[in-house]
């Protein structure tokens, strides 16, 4: 049995039915490993120790509105735990980085999944920079002009904040778009940090590919298909899901990654693919597991999670901590 912290949101308000990490959560209880749930809110670092107030998890199920049994308000020391899951949404913002902090600071004596420092290198929509060969046409700036030579180059095209998530204030503007000035001029005001514009990709009405990746090899896809008229597939905004099978293309895409997610020791991570391009690597709390599980009729959790719980091997390189095996029990595991 293993000692598992969850740092998340409000574990009451999660949809049960689609959420990665409250399936994560079942599966450890079903394995036998002590959870303990606790809200970045509750974080506490003094005098060099981190706490967290929280709650043993004492039993979930998947009945809406009593879906959770937690035990008694309690404060653990977190470098006593064995694995932590770290995975409340962003934004990632300076509240989400000041607790990367935190974690880094235990881990990898506290196996922290995904590893804290890497989380913070690598931003989702600039990760995916690394791998310019399979990224659509891309520009990342503030700079009026080259937003408008981008736009006047590529016609149609989508705006999006550099740090939002679920989907939210994506913008399709085509040629024809009269607000186009007035919407960077709402971006600009809300944040001093640049845009993403993209060459929008028509192809994203045949659907947004998720794929999961566990510690760089494939562990399942799905595909999701955008309302009608709406150009975001993503779950949260209405997305439905299908089965998906991989293509060669996107096949290279995961190998082409493999290698710098194991070397960052990112370990659950989920990316996206329209049209045979890299759209985003996500690193900060990835979803799809509960939709893999039910197109692939397997449970994900169970036959693709197996990290070793009886001991943790930890490899230094080029003084980055690698995460090679984690917690075993004597069957399978989770993190």
């Amino acid at each position: 049995m293993a000692k598992v912290s969850i740092q998340m949101d409000p574990i009451k308000d999660i949809d049960i039915y689609s959420d990665t990490t409250f399936a994560l959560a079942m599966e450890g209880i079903r394995r036998g490993h002590e959870l303990f749930y606790y809200e970045t809110r509750n974080l506490t670092l003094y005098k060099g120790i981190l706490e967290a107030k929280g709650h043993s998890i004492i039993q979930l199920k998947k009945e809406l509105g009593n879906h959770v049994s937690l035990g008694k308000t309690e404060k653990r020391k977190l470098k006593d735990e064995e694995i932590i899951l770290m995975r409340q949404d962003p934004p990632f913002d300076m509240n989400y980085i000041t607790y990367t902090h935190f974690l880094e600071d235990i881990h990898p004596k506290t196996l922290v999944v995904n590893n804290p420092s890497e989380v913070r290198n690598a931003p989702e929509k600039l990760f995916v920079n690394k791998f310019k060969e399979f990224i659509p046409e891309t520009l990342i700036s503030r700079n009026f002009d080259d937003i408008y030579n981008f736009r006047k180059e590529y016609k149609d095209i989508i705006i999006k904040p550099l740090y939002g998530n679920g989907g939210k204030q994506i913008f399709y503007i085509d040629p024809n778009n009269q607000n186009f000035s007035s919407l960077l001029e709402m971006f600009f005001e809300k944040s001093n940090e640049p845009i993403i514009i993209q060459r929008y990709l028509p192809e994203v009405k045949n659907g947004d590919c998720r794929v999961v990746l566990i510690d760089g090899k494939i562990g399942g896809a799905i595909n999701r298909i955008p309302l009608s008229g709406e150009v975001r597939s993503n779950l949260h905004v209405g997305g439905k899901p299908e089965k998906k099978k991989l293509n060669n293309r996107e096949l290279l895409i995961c190998e082409a990654l493999e290698n710098e997610l194991k070397s960052r020791g990112l370990i659950l991570v989920g990316i996206d693919i329209i049209g045979g391009y890299l759209t985003e690597i996500n690193v900060t709390s990835p979803t799809g597991v509960q939709e893999i599980s039910k197109f692939e009729n397997i449970n994900f959790e169970y036959e693709k999670i197996k990290f070793n719980s009886e001991k943790l091997k930890v490899i230094k390189k080029n003084q980055n901590h690698i995460v090679t095996g984690s917690l075993k029990s004597k069957k399978n595991s989770i993190f």
